[in-house]
């Protein structure tokens, strides 16, 4: 059975047109955000794709002691809620602790548990029983099928607005690679799977102390998981990434985005039936 899961003013899976997923990595400034938002909004507007905002008021799994992690809960969702509130825009975030899971919740529309923390059973717990639409991530170290544990944690609190993401497998030391049959285990749950585009060419501590990335990938990638089947595309993106505060290796160009959006949904145009 396949779920159909609403998010803000659309629904997403079961056949529904793909969405996307995107913004900066994190919380830099609320203009930043803001302008960053707008533009996306326009672009997946302008492609018929139903948006979602991302960015996170703390990277709690940053490589170094010393990296920036981001303003904090309370300032971070104040930013986050801005952005639905001027800009009518569904919104999502990372949560690292139940805490922030039961706070976020009541702003976000959809709660991000970090593939690193995807066994974290009462961080899943707490995430599931705000409501919200919950968004694991696939760890790196996980097979696809055992994604099913996480989907039933989810779901035994009653909670079946869930959204499964893939975002790489680790392979070897600092590399990632992308096995695509992932995407049809993963939709063997019933649930809607994204595609996370940029953090799959990330290679995790590559810069040392901090991650590096191939952000030159991002398009074939995407291109391949449209053939595949995705019902979303989730892209970390930033009107300059090479001055990001945090993943910028592989975060896309704001000025790159319209047209890999437009190689990427003709593929999924052209690849499946849509309602």
């Amino acid at each position: 059975m396949a779920y159909e899961v609403k998010i803000g003013s659309f629904k997403v899976g079961a056949g529904n047109r793909p969405f996307l997923i995107a913004g900066p990595c994190v919380i830099e400034s609320e203009q930043l955000v803001m302008e960053t938002a707008a533009r996306i909004a326009e672009i997946a507007q302008a492609l018929g794709m139903p948006y979602i905002f991302k960015s996170s008021f703390d990277k709690a799994n940053r490589t170094s002691i010393h990296s920036y992690r981001g303003p904090g809960l309370e300032q971070g969702l104040a930013v986050l809620k801005k952005v639905k509130d001027q800009l009518g825009l569904p919104v999502l975030t990372d949560v690292h602790t139940e805490e922030q899971a039961t706070e976020a919740g009541k702003v976000v529309d959809v709660l991000q548990i970090p593939a690193f923390l995807c066994r974290q059973t009462d961080l899943i717990i707490a995430a599931a029983k705000t409501g919200k639409v919950v968004n694991v991530k696939k760890g790196q170290f996980l097979s696809p099928q055992e994604m099913g544990n996480a989907v039933k944690k989810v779901e035994e609190c009653g909670n079946r607005q869930i959204v499964l993401t893939e975002r790489g497998s680790s392979f070897g030391y600092n590399n990632l690679v992308v096995d695509m049959r992932s995407f049809p285990v993963l939709r063997s749950f019933g649930y809607p799977v994204v595609f996370d585009a940029t953090h799959s060419v990330q290679l995790p501590g590559g810069g040392g102390a901090k991650s590096s990335g191939q952000r030159e990938f991002v398009e074939p990638l995407a291109c391949a998981a449209a053939g595949v089947g995705v019902d979303g595309f989730f892209m970390e993106v930033h009107p300059n990434p090479d001055e990001a505060l945090s993943d910028g290796p592989n975060m896309v160009p704001l000025h790159q985005l319209k047209a890999l959006l437009e190689r990427v949904m003709r593929i999924c145009d052209a690849s499946q039936p849509r309602k």
